[in-house]
């Protein structure tokens, strides 16, 4: 497997001219992928309702084609699924990604084109080893297994044809080039199983002697089957099971409150942790340098970005910056335009650039994940702060959480309810809340003005709940695995009050 390992990390590093070539000129490199995708979709139905054969400019497009979501697009992604083609890309369309839903629908299939699984999935996968293979010149990644934590999939039944939808990983899985499956463990049928009970109990069994060098998942998905190969072995240090693991390639929520966790759970100084942004709709960053705690936002994987500041969110005709015109420390919500056929698209997702040339930034949370009841603005970039710097104060993991706000009543003001999952509960939950609080105020200057003296906002309430919650209320919901994650922060009380209620059920 040596050979053959050196024989990919000189495939990957072919790349680097083309990375140095976006790194230097980003503007020029999404001009590019702007009118290769313009030229791409000129004849599709889509592209004939906006008539993209006579589109120049950026100007041209931004005018004519409306800023969209998920809903704007879903008439047509249903006559796709439905065996139509040539409806928002030219190419033929059979795989749809499954992702969690929206408010008119309980779930998002989103079309995964050839083209947005070899120049933006794939490649990004490439491209993170390939940054990691940079900076550890010793590593030896490639030769054992990389663990993937893979979702699930299923014949879609009502196309006359046949087409699929799955997980975003599991339609990777049964799409992946011969070598990338060559490295990769457990088997398909497993790592593609919908039962996630089942599937982490075979998915432990089925690794446990493998040679495993890296693991790729979601940080809470990965953390449950860690606990069960510590189960089922009884170790309590995954090195001692695996000797040589020396990546964890995370995603899909915030490693800040998990990091301490991992570090408890996976006690190596040859440990490397390096995030992806690998959603649904593309491949959109990766942590260039280990070093850092951002990401690099690759230019040229098929999507062309535009950044839309919360202030316009909501407006009818928002304002859209491209990417030489961003500016840094500035919340945007993505735009994107990809070659899986979605178009000046809202993908839900807020960032601030953190860096420029090249272009770095951070996930600071959701468009629709956060509190804003009484003007405190809180962000999820905030609140996983917060809780992190709390746990590190109180020796201390979470698990989980989640706040949503109480509103105020006529005699007294309104505040936040937090539920959190510990692995192991602070003695003084009082004075863990009281840090909590400081470290809110510390990280959000709104946050901080609310809570003035208790006058709009008070204290938060904190409710520590039994370690299974969140898995009970996932799996009680249909959502357990997969794309599906416990939502951080609301502006009402719809998943609060459910997960209360799950676990005051549990309880009867």
């Amino acid at each position: 497997m040596a050979v053959f390992g050196s024989l990919v990390t000189w495939y990957l590093k072919k790349r680097a001219p083309f990375i140095e070539f976006m790194m230097e000129h980003p503007g020029e490199t999404q001009m590019q992928v702007f009118h290769k995708l313009i030229n791409q979709a000129r004849y599709t139905e889509w592209g004939n309702k906006y008539d993209y054969a006579s589109i120049k400019t950026i100007k041209d497009f931004t005018d004519r084609v409306p800023v969209g979501n998920y809903e704007s697009h879903q008439p047509y992604i249903e006559r796709m699924m439905k065996g139509e083609q040539n409806i928002l890309w030219p190419t033929d369309v059979s795989w749809f990604a499954k992702s969690s839903g929206t408010t008119s629908a309980k779930s998002k299939f989103i079309p995964v084109t050839f083209d947005s699984l070899e120049e933006c999935h794939f490649q990004g996968g490439k491209d993170a080893l390939m940054f990691y293979q940079m900076q550890r010149e010793e590593s030896k990644v490639f030769d054992g297994k990389g663990l993937v934590m893979g979702g699930s999939h299923q014949i879609n039944k009502f196309n006359i044809g046949e087409c699929y939808y799955g997980d975003l990983s599991a339609v990777m899985m049964q799409n992946m080039p011969f070598w990338a499956q060559y490295f990769r463990t457990p088997d398909l049928s497993i790592a593609i199983m919908d039962n996630w009970d089942e599937k982490i109990y075979k998915m432990a069994m089925a690794t446990i002697d493998d040679d495993v060098t890296s693991i790729s998942g979601v940080p809470t998905w990965t953390l449950v089957l860690i606990e069960k190969i510590f189960e089922i072995t009884g170790k309590k240090n995954l090195i001692d099971v695996w000797p040589n693991l020396e990546l964890y390639l995370h995603g899909g929520v915030s490693f800040l409150p998990y990091e301490n966790r991992f570090k408890s759970l996976i006690k190596s100084s040859n440990m490397s942790y390096m995030e992806t942004y690998n959603a649904s709709e593309g491949f959109i960053g990766i942590q260039d340098a280990l070093r850092r705690n951002d990401m690099m936002l690759m230019l040229d994987y098929g999507i062309f970005y535009e950044f839309m500041p919360m202030s316009e969110y909501g407006n009818p005709h928002p304002k859209t910056y491209t990417i030489e015109d961003v500016k840094l420390n500035e919340n945007y919500a993505l735009v994107i335009s990809t070659n899986a056929g979605l178009w000046r698209y809202i993908i839900g997702d807020t960032i601030k650039f953190t860096h420029t040339h090249p272009y770095r930034f951070k996930i600071t949370g959701r468009t629709k994940h956060f509190i804003n009841a009484f003007g405190e603005e809180l962000i999820i970039e905030n609140s996983d702060f917060a809780i992190a710097q709390t746990c590190k104060d109180f020796n201390v993991k979470v698990i989980d959480y989640t706040a949503a706000p109480i509103h105020a009543k006529s005699n007294s003001a309104g505040t936040h309810q937090w539920l959190i999952e510990f692995e192991q509960q602070p003695e003084d939950i009082q004075a863990f809340t009281h840090k909590l609080d400081y470290y809110l105020k510390q990280s959000n200057s709104d946050y901080e003005a609310k809570r003035y003296k208790d006058l709009a906002m008070t204290m938060p309430l904190l409710q520590a709940v039994p370690q299974g919650t969140f898995h009970n209320w996932l799996k009680a919901s249909g959502k357990l695995g997969g794309q599906h994650k416990v939502p951080r922060l609301a502006n009402n009380r719809e998943y609060i009050d459910q997960i209360l209620k799950t676990h005051s059920q549990s309880l009867s």
